[in-house]
């Protein structure tokens, strides 16, 4: 099993190799933002009845919780529209914490070192 974060007891890693964790993590990050579009994307146009334009666009603004932009008048559609918001809201929260634990972990790590080479 590869470990992604060093142990609090190692050296912080080096700012470049840093970056490159930022970047598969990023990647993650993406591939699951682009799969979520596509679900939306793909739902919307066949239960919602709406052309692939308005698709992505009602996707994005689900996907980011800023809301419907178009009105859904098929039941299909709703009840989709309805489970979509659902996955959407722990979607974004989910990917946010990937995109961000690179970062928490980093300077947690940092202020963890500094205590202990106060302490010694």
């Amino acid at each position: 099993m590869k470990v992604y974060f060093e142990h609090r007891r190692q050296k912080v890693l080096p700012f470049p190799e840093f970056l490159l964790r930022l970047g598969r993590f990023l990647l993650i990050s993406s591939i699951l933002i682009l799969f979520s579009l596509l679900i939306g994307i793909v739902g919307y146009h066949y239960t919602g009845k709406l052309n692939l334009l308005d698709s992505f666009h009602m996707s994005c603004m689900i996907l980011t919780g800023m809301g419907p932009v178009v009105e859904i008048n098929t039941s299909a559609g709703k009840i989709f529209s309805s489970l979509y918001a659902l996955y959407s809201g722990i979607a974004f929260l989910s990917i946010s914490a990937i995109l961000l634990s690179p970062v928490v972990h980093r300077i947690l790590h940092i202020i963890h070192v500094e205590n202990i080479d106060d302490s010694k």
